[in-house]
């Protein structure tokens, strides 16, 4: 008896051909190796044929068939999710899948209200989520892999993908308890070009922070650099450098328990803006609208879900130089 192919094995073998890697597939869709293993061998044992080459150094490569079934699985999967909004549309209910890209330097501050909210609100709506920096974002909304990005507005190209803009981040210094900066109010590309700093080295989001610098024939003095923003946080806070960033944690803590402070960069700068961003050629279907709408009603320039106000004043800096004064 022939057993079918379920489309979450399908979707299994798809991020696996796509990745190159079980494991990274693994993170990439928040399923269990031991699962998308399982899933793979079932479509080779039902299709008999092998569709990957297993090499050590380089991973998984899809066989000659293992990209032809590769396609056809990615075509299968974009009528089922049509199917899905279509009976949505007509029914009116808020139902089907929804694949949502999100830029990680943000996601943990916005997931409880918006992204958890939402599939709370509507269980109907099975909710995939993809984390990963910029150029993947806009690749996957180019392949029609996610249905929108909630990201920045950072090498957008507006002939294929929509930005919608919804509220604008400023940029900030952040520094340590120790730094030399920490006491002032606000301070300048030039006073901070003249200290270590550490780059969040993501594509597209170095070139904003460098070119923060470049609009002033300014250049930083950066002494390291990563591409994870806790990483990032954690070196500031051990006082190796300061950094530039446009989100607020309302944590003012690095992950090893030290302290952060926040400055206003003096004068105007250039802001990034979070918004939703959607591939031009496939139209909204009532999920994509429904959660845009919730993204409105926690995103704005009045308020952003799970970050602090733009406003700059922290008690403990009045604290310690009231104490400054009175040892003198």
């Amino acid at each position: 008896m022939l057993n079918r192919i379920s489309l979450r094995q399908m979707e299994y073998f798809v991020a696996t051909a796509e990745c190159g890697s079980i494991i990274i597939a693994s993170e990439k869709i928040h399923v269990s190796s031991p699962s998308i293993s399982a899933a793979i061998a079932h479509i080779e044992a039902e299709l008999q044929t092998q569709l990957f080459i297993r090499q050590h150094a380089k991973g998984l490569i899809p066989t000659t068939v293992g990209k032809s079934v590769m396609l056809e699985c990615k075509k299968i999967l974009n009528q089922a999710s049509s199917l899905y909004s279509l009976a949505a549309e007509f029914s009116g209910s808020i139902r089907g899948p929804l694949k949502l890209g999100c830029f990680p330097a943000f996601t943990p501050m916005i997931y409880a209200d918006i992204i958890n909210g939402f599939s709370n609100l509507y269980k109907q709506v099975s909710l995939d989520l993809y984390e990963d920096d910029q150029q993947a974002l806009l690749n996957a909304l180019i392949r029609n892999d996610i249905d929108l990005a909630l990201t920045y507005d950072l090498n957008i190209d507006a002939n294929i993908i929509h930005f919608e803009p919804l509220t604008k981040l400023p940029p900030h210094a952040l520094v340590s308890e120790q730094h030399p900066l920490a006491l002032l109010p606000a301070v300048t590309l030039e006073e901070l070009s003249t200290y270590p700093m550490i780059l969040l080295d993501m594509p597209f989001s170095n070139e904003y922070f460098l070119s923060l610098f470049s609009t002033k024939n300014l250049k930083p003095n950066v002494v390291r650099s990563s591409k994870n923003i806790d990483v990032v946080r954690s070196m500031v806070a051990n006082n190796i450098g300061y950094t530039i960033l446009n989100v607020r944690p309302k944590n003012n803590y690095s992950l090893d328990g030290k302290r952060l402070i926040r400055i206003r960069i003096a004068e105007e700068h250039r802001p990034m803006y979070i918004g939703i961003a959607t591939p031009k050629n496939v139209p909204k279907n009532i999920v994509v609208e429904a959660f845009i709408s919730r993204c409105k009603s926690f995103i704005s320039d009045q308020f952003i879900s799970g970050m602090s106000s733009a406003h700059f004043y922290d008690p403990y800096i009045k604290n310690q130089t009231q104490k400054d004064a009175s040892d003198v």
